[in-house]
């Protein structure tokens, strides 16, 4: 008969074991249709950072669905968008930043590297359109945007990548190739001055990267003072820095912005997203400094569309009713660093597993490195478990490279917590004793 999946119509990616039927889900749980539950470990795909229905975010959906779903921001006033514009850009500290919104991450960052042409262009510097990125990291599934990650199991096939790629290696364990250093550490982000030497200076309209590696690497950190380096680095050539915040932002590694782990890194152009519409909505954000924003339409030039489904009224009411139960939660605020209790769980559930080759991570978002070949038993075990978590596979340079990503919800209750450590470590140690 074959596999069931091969008779349905739908095309979609599937993980490593089939998809579980459910009948709901509710805050950081799902419920099967047999009746059993599953802590959703990984919100989701990095996403639902504030649970599922939550009635803030339903409350809200209801109402507006009954006032009116779509109203193009062209033909009618966009005051719900308009009021998301400014909640957003106080949710990360960037208050006087102008917001374009987009439906997804994808969206954001390809927005983002247009507006950075422009800047570019309005300034005279009409030979600015490169853009550099790091050979592990991913910035959206477009050809374009893929072509530029570095997410090497994903990349296209060198016909289809329009001659562009990744321009340097991020200073990682194993991704920065030929590091003069036992670890990497802050001199590292020379790698990111050769590849704009390299590219021509006049060339480079910006650096896209991430201030911490998402599903590609499984949460690696940059070394101390790395990105503060680096937005030394582009100011010095000229070049802009795009932050890709799509999976950190709002919350994720337990500030505002990953980039507030670090001082003096504020980036020209940020995205956002996961965060934003936290499942309940396609939404993203691409945040660009007063001073460029101005710089674009003062020159007269065209901004980047947006795309059908942008600043719907829908996706402006849900988006304001997440900004404000991630406010309410202490997300959002710059000052107290969130996550310490996910940490210590994921330290802990870890500990004396040679399974687990390393452990990496900050706030709500981390990664358990796994000896080769046991992902799949590992998701397989996990799910027996009552846990649902997201894998990483094939960051290493020779395709190798597998592991969990632990990243519950912001909201994630102690009781939460406590079963996610019982049901994790339990899975790790019988993972363990199936390798031994």
């Amino acid at each position: 008969m074959g596999d069931p999946a091969s008779a349905s119509q739908l095309l979609a990616a599937r993980l490593q074991i089939p998809p579980i039927p459910y009948s709901h889900a509710a805050g950081s749980w799902i419920f099967a249709s047999t009746g059993q539950r599953y802590l959703d470990a990984s919100s989701g795909i990095i996403n639902v950072n504030i649970g599922h229905a939550h009635p803030t975010v339903v409350e809200a959906l209801r109402d507006q669905v009954g006032i009116c779903t779509y109203a193009s921001p062209g033909s009618l006033l966009a005051s719900g968008m308009e009021q998301l514009a400014a909640a957003t850009a106080r949710a990360v500290h960037r208050p006087d930043d102008r917001v374009m919104f987009t439906p997804t991450g994808t969206h954001a960052v390809e927005a983002a590297i247009a507006l950075a042409r422009l800047v570019q262009r309005s300034r005279g510097e009409k030979n600015r359109h490169r853009v550099l990125t790091a050979s592990l990291g991913y910035h959206g599934n477009s050809a374009f945007v893929l072509a530029l990650s570095g997410h090497r199991s994903r990349r296209p096939h060198e016909d289809d990548s329009f001659g562009i790629g990744p321009a340097f290696d991020p200073p990682y364990p194993g991704q920065h190739l030929d590091c003069p250093y036992p670890t990497c550490r802050v001199e590292c982000a020379q790698a990111v001055r050769d590849a704009i030497v390299d590219a021509g200076p006049d060339s480079v309209a910006a650096v896209l990267m991430e201030p911490v590696n998402g599903t590609t690497g499984g949460g690696y950190t940059p070394p101390p003072g790395y990105l503060r380096a680096v937005r030394e680095i582009c100011d010095e050539y000229g070049v802009l820095l795009i932050h890709d915040e799509v999976l950190t932002g709002l919350g994720r590694t337990g500030l505002p912005l990953a980039s507030h782990h670090a001082s003096e890194v504020r980036a020209d152009i940020v995205t956002l997203s996961k965060g934003l519409g936290a499942g309940y909505v396609p939404l993203a954000a691409t945040m660009i400094a007063l001073d460029l924003a101005e710089d674009i339409l003062s020159s007269g030039a065209w901004l980047p569309l947006m795309g059908t489904m942008s600043a719907t009224p829908l996706q402006a009411r849900a988006g304001l009713a997440v900004l404000s139960v991630l406010d309410e939660l202490g997300a959002l605020d710059r000052e107290q660093v969130r996550g310490a209790a996910v940490t210590q769980v994921v330290a802990e559930v870890t500990r004396d597993l040679p399974v687990v080759t390393d452990v990496r991570g900050v706030g709500y978002f981390h990664g358990i490195e796994l000896a080769p070949g046991t992902v799949g038993e590992a998701l397989r075990i996990t799910r027996s478990n009552g846990l649902l978590l997201y894998p990483f596979v094939g960051y290493r340079r020779g395709g190798g490279g597998e592991g969990l990503l632990v990243a519950p919800p912001l909201n994630a209750t102690d009781a939460d917590l406590d079963y996610l450590g019982q049901a994790l470590r339990a899975s790790l140690v019988r993972l363990a004793e199936g390798v031994g």
